[in-house]
């Protein structure tokens, strides 16, 4: 506990995602399958996770997906202010997929190569499937 304030800080690496058991990379894994079609029990037998936890996953990533989206495009301004926005597809899902990408595109440019899942815990400091709309959007 923090003397300063009485809170506990934890620093999370960018492998992880606050409370969540699996890497991140399994977690985008299974976002990008649900992005192309596939069902929650098909994702979860393909990679050998629960039904449940994997429906909740997906749960919290669509209920998320519009403030997602624009947080990560505001990444991706940040980090490269010539960046063209994505155009938006047919689903918010899709959407907050593609910034994401363009998000971890435009990090990896400017600060160097990461797998871009452990880009999107950096961004979200690991709040890709949290509770909250408490996600910092960077100011230029």
């Amino acid at each position: 506990m923090c003397s300063g304030c009485g809170d506990t800080h934890v620093l999370l690496c960018d492998v992880a995602l606050l409370r969540r058991v699996d890497t991140v990379a399994v977690i985008g894994s299974a976002l990008a399958a649900f992005a192309t079609g596939m069902g929650s029990r098909s994702i979860a037998a393909a990679i050998a996770r629960p039904a449940t936890t994997v429906r909740g996953w997906l749960r919290r990533f669509k209920a998320g997906a519009e403030m997602l989206r624009a947080h990560f495009i505001a990444w991706a301004h940040a980090l490269d202010p010539e960046l063209i926005s994505p155009l938006p597809k047919s689903s918010p899902v899709g959407d907050a997929l593609e910034a994401i990408g363009a998000a971890a595109r435009a990090a990896a440019l400017r600060l160097g190569p990461r797998p871009a899942w452990s880009w999107a815990s950096a961004l979200s400091a690991g709040r890709l499937l949290f509770n909250t709309n408490s996600l910092s959007i960077p100011s230029r």
